[in-house]
């Protein structure tokens, strides 16, 4: 029925293995722009959350209006990302354990905003000894563009039985499209939203979810018979 045994997992990026709210801050105040600290950034509705809270609101939206300062923030923010921005601490370690380990495939579905996010992701993984190319699947999409349709392709693509298959995530979408592909779920409340949003708000089950990097790698590792790190 499927073309291979191996077992496969599906990573984000942002808020997932990448430290992304550091980096969107550090270009938020390179700006003249506040957006507030993690716990209400997590907290917040998406339409929402680049404009900061009520104290952050009226700066931010002064500063944020028009396209050149839009693209302006989204330059800064991908030198950010190319140059300073990391994987959250234990991560590294882990890619490069699942990497290194036969009969586990690699991939990665994110929505990075930078500008040609491949070539940004790339820069970023090398800082940590890690090869982007040595993935299996590596998919960039739109911010509106649902992940289980590339969810489904990597498992098409590689052959591999959707029982098989993992995926991890920081929003309740990401979660949503696990379920609509079929992949088992890893999901984290340490990124775009908190523990308390994502079960209470979206159900999430609690016990899919991480609290911090070190435990989505205990969970991993735990789920494809690795020795802990």
């Amino acid at each position: 029925m499927y073309a291979s045994r191996d077992r496969l997992i599906l990573l984000d990026a942002d808020g997932t293995i990448i430290d992304a709210f550091s980096a969107i801050e550090t270009a938020f105040s390179l700006h003249g722009m506040q957006i507030g600290d993690l716990e209400r950034f997590q907290k917040r509705r998406n339409l929402f959350k680049y404009l900061g809270g009520l104290k952050e609101f009226p700066r931010n939206l002064a500063k944020s209006l028009g396209n050149s300062n839009r693209k302006e923030l989204i330059a800064t923010l991908t030198d950010i990302y190319r140059e300073q921005a990391m994987l959250y601490p234990s991560i590294a370690p882990l890619l490069q354990q699942l990497l290194a380990t036969p009969g586990i495939k690699v991939g990665l579905v994110t929505r990075n905003v930078t500008h040609e996010p491949a070539i940004t992701l790339a820069r970023l993984f090398a800082r940590h000894d890690l090869d982007i190319q040595q993935l299996d699947f590596f998919s960039c999409i739109a911010l509106k563009t649902p992940k289980n349709v590339y969810f489904s392709t990597a498992l098409n693509q590689l052959g591999i039985n959707p029982a098989r298959a993992f995926a991890c995530g920081d929003e309740h979408k990401d979660y949503l499209a696990m379920q609509a592909a079929g992949v088992n779920p890893f999901m984290v409340s340490y990124g775009f939203e908190d523990l308390q949003r994502l079960t209470l708000k979206y159900a999430v089950p609690e016990v899919i979810i991480s609290r911090t990097p070190e435990e989505l790698g205990a969970r991993i590792r735990h789920a494809f018979d690795l020795p802990s790190g």
